[in-house]
């Protein structure tokens, strides 16, 4: 099949004829059909999707008022696999773009990420003005008190409140990690050496790496990328694992919304405490911890707020004894 718009979106893509008949069809469909060109071509388009009754209404819905048309309640054939179809006219016959359940779920899932995350951005930037000048404030006064001549009692009291000043500007310096930021500065980072430089021997941990070497440099904000690594490996650590691993490599079946180039995915593996399946939804929230009895619940949330100014995304799997976190990252600055 000849190359056409087909060929540049990232999901199962057919054109049909005013019968129903397919002509084309992307690199996508075909490799999740797992069927040649030359089978494709010409079969009708209930032959691959079903029920019938819902290709019916379909085509006839094209056929009288020609106006684009979603389905949700469709499969795939033979697998019956749930999708939705987006269909529309073309020049002479109709376009079909195909979206699979789990794709759905997927960006389902990113999206209501991303717009926590953009809410919680907000919320740090009222902080900001809101709680940190007056906080100073309270600090000033309790210093100047500290400095006055007084008993045992009120130094020590006062000490107390100097503590608890410091303890709650550091929370807050924390918090404020998840806010918005300015157009991040981009350079070439060697993922490799930032993941050793971060990885320090811990005794009683096994740690193994397994890299491409053929990785190209990865466009970042080197900072804030470490601050990521370092959240994930302290993240295992905490979880108790006796083993943890590194993996990167490209992923050329990934695509990432916005975005046509390679996609470079890390992956890090530990054997710790898994995190229960009711929160893997809520585990990239603010102050959501999987029981653990150290840490401010911020950890994760970070990670998620520097894969979003990379436009990148970060998943979890936690099964079978094992818990693997999932960074994906555009390998071409955008």
């Amino acid at each position: 099949m000849q190359h056409d718009a087909t060929c540049d979106i990232p999901l199962p893509m057919f054109t049909l004829d005013q019968q129903g008949m397919i002509r084309t069809a992307n690199i996508e469909a075909l490799s999740r059909l797992n069927i040649s060109e030359n089978r494709l071509r010409g079969q009708h388009i209930g032959g691959l999707f079903g029920p019938e009754s819902e290709i019916q209404s379909i085509m006839q819905h094209l056929d009288q008022s020609g106006q684009p048309l979603s389905d949700h309640g469709l499969f795939l054939r033979p697998s019956g696999e749930p999708c939705t179809l987006h269909v529309g006219p073309s020049d002479d016959g109709y376009v079909i773009v195909m979206v699979p359940e789990a794709n759905r779920q997927e960006h389902d899932l990113h999206a209501k990420r991303q717009e926590m995350a953009e809410a919680v951005a907000r919320i740090a930037l009222e902080m900001a003005h809101e709680v940190k000048n007056p906080l100073a404030a309270l600090r000033g006064a309790a210093q100047w008190l500290a400095e006055q001549p007084a008993s045992d009692e009120q130094r020590e009291a006062t000490g107390m409140i100097l503590n608890e000043v410091d303890r709650i500007r550091q929370r807050i310096d924390e918090f404020l990690q998840l806010g918005p930021r300015a157009d991040i500065g981009m350079e070439q980072v060697n993922i490799h050496q930032m993941i050793d430089d971060v990885c320090r021997p811990v005794s009683g941990v096994a740690l193994r790496r397994v890299f491409d070497p053929g990785l190209p440099p990865v466009p970042a904000h080197a900072n804030r990328l470490r601050q990521a690594i370092e959240n994930l490996w302290s993240n295992a650590l905490e979880a108790g694992a006796s083993h943890i691993e590194w993996q990167t490599r490209i992923n050329p079946a990934l695509r990432l919304h916005g975005y046509k180039g390679p996609v470079l995915e890390v992956r890090i593996t530990n054997d710790g405490t898994m995190i229960p399946p009711g929160l893997l939804d809520q585990i990239f929230e603010p102050f959501v911890t999987a029981g653990k009895k150290r840490g401010s619940g911020l950890g994760l949330a970070l990670v998620q707020r520097v894969m979003h100014e990379h436009k990148g995304q970060i998943s979890v799997q936690s099964d079978c004894g094992r818990t693997v976190f999932i960074l994906r990252l555009p390998l071409v600055q955008r």
